[in-house]
């Protein structure tokens, strides 16, 4: 069954995700969690009443042949992934298959003009930045947006205030849709940042002096009314106590931010997709904008709240909801499914580490073995099988156990250093 736009999924995003059409949606919009290391809860009378996510992760959260996915298709992506681990421990490793093997699947959703907006803030924006780099290619970043929002100031005493998230902007191809924009200026910030406009007689006018010492002087209003170019720092308010679209959801993103992000990349009738959705602001501000949207959320609150926006801003608008508990997840309609592959699984199960070796492989690199090999009792069952590198799965072969492989491949390392220092004595 075809997904419809309009469309809210209560559920895991990455199922749903594969059971969506690739090259369908134009354009991608992500807030994740940010791997904070707790859990955020609305709060109690809010609208957003019952709406939680934690945001903590263990290799719990990942499944084994997710990370044979990453190892086989973008063995960078694994290698990141390792590297990541090893300097910050287990929190970022799953953290990132978590967001890896979903950002692949979004690739494959995005036609060939889409774009990808991922939202995040420093505690996981420079991993974010080369996962995605990793995925989407260097060459498709377009910019690291910095959202800057205003708000009580204080003194801190071990580092400067924090008043900014970060937003990447990534195209599918070279050929992405993007239209630039201006934004209005107010007759104070025309004055400060234009250092030849002055007020004379109540207007605003440019002052031009030229080489002989004549000075002219032109009406500036035509200047100002084509606006200020939009770059890549957006100072957007944040949702305050008294906003009107403020639903108390935590982590809620203004309207303002998610109106820009649609207006830039999409054209009218589009289809918009986020599959972290939360209080649904990217839904409201996609179909304000004329464009149709597919939500994915874990909380059934997402469905109550997007229902209540859309009619508190008279967007009168049909929404599916879609319990993937109660319905099943999507199917694609190309017939395309991902099975389940004894060599990802066991590339989970290892993390890519030899068995016998303990040195670490790409995907490709390492090879199916059997535990206790076939000539000594052993059968074919998933439960029997091993990756080895091939060093190891030669010197193993058919007859040995791995306890034995251990032993001779020190015995080699030891015939090998007494040749080398009776090379040295000769």
């Amino acid at each position: 069954m075809p997904v419809e736009p309009h469309t809210l999924f209560t559920g895991d995003n990455l199922p749903i995700m594969r059971g969506m059409d690739g090259e369908s949606v134009d354009l991608i919009y992500l807030d994740p969690p940010f791997n904070k290391k707790k859990d955020f809860i609305a709060p109690i009378g809010s609208k957003a009443e019952g709406a939680e996510f934690k945001d903590w992760w263990t290799m719990d959260d990942v499944k084994d042949e997710e990370i044979g996915e990453i190892g086989e298709a973008y063995p960078s992506v694994a290698d990141l992934i390792k590297t990541a681990g090893d300097i910050s421990g287990e929190s970022h490793r799953s953290y990132l298959i978590v967001m890896a093997i979903r950002l692949i699947e979004m690739k494959r959703l995005l036609k060939s003009t889409g774009s990808i907006y991922l939202h995040c803030d420093p505690t996981m924006s420079h991993w974010l930045k080369l996962l995605m780099d990793a995925i989407f290619g260097e060459k498709n970043f377009r910019n690291e947006i910095v959202w800057y929002y205003k708000g009580r100031e204080s003194i801190l005493k071990k580092h400067f205030a924090r008043k900014h998230d970060l937003i990447y902007f990534y195209a599918k191809t070279t050929g992405s849709l993007f239209k630039s924009f201006t934004e209005k200026w107010t007759e104070d910030e025309f004055l400060k940042r234009r250092h030849d406009v002055v007020k004379e007689g109540g207007r605003l006018v440019i002052r031009t002096d030229a080489a002989d010492g004549t000075r002219y002087l032109r009406d500036a209003q035509e200047v100002m009314e084509k606006g200020k170019p939009i770059s890549d720092v957006w100072e957007i308010m944040p949702i305050n106590a008294s906003a009107k679209e403020r639903t108390g959801y935590p982590t809620q993103k203004p309207l303002a931010l998610l109106e820009r992000i649609i207006q830039a990349s999409s054209n009218k009738g589009d289809l918009v997709l986020d599959p972290f959705c939360g209080c649904a602001t990217t839904l409201v501000a996609a179909q304000a904008l004329e464009r149709k949207w597919i939500g994915i959320d874990q909380s059934t609150r997402a469905v109550e709240l997007v229902r209540e926006r859309m009619s508190q801003r008279s967007l009168f608008v049909e929404v599916h909801h879609w319990d993937t508990n109660k319905k099943g997840f999507p199917q694609r309609q190309d017939g395309i499914t991902v099975s389940p592959d004894i060599k990802r699984i066991l590339y989970g199960k290892q993390l890519g580490y030899c068995q016998i070796c303990g040195n670490h492989f790409r995907y490709q690199n390492l090879e199916i073995d059997h535990i206790i090999p076939k000539s000594r009792g052993g059968g074919e069952a998933d439960e029997n099988k091993q990756l080895l590198c091939g060093h190891c799965n030669r010197v193993k072969g058919n007859r040995l156990t791995n306890a034995e492989t251990k032993a001779r491949l020190k015995e080699q390392e030891a015939e090998y250093l007494k040749s080398v220092k009776n090379a040295k004595k000769a």
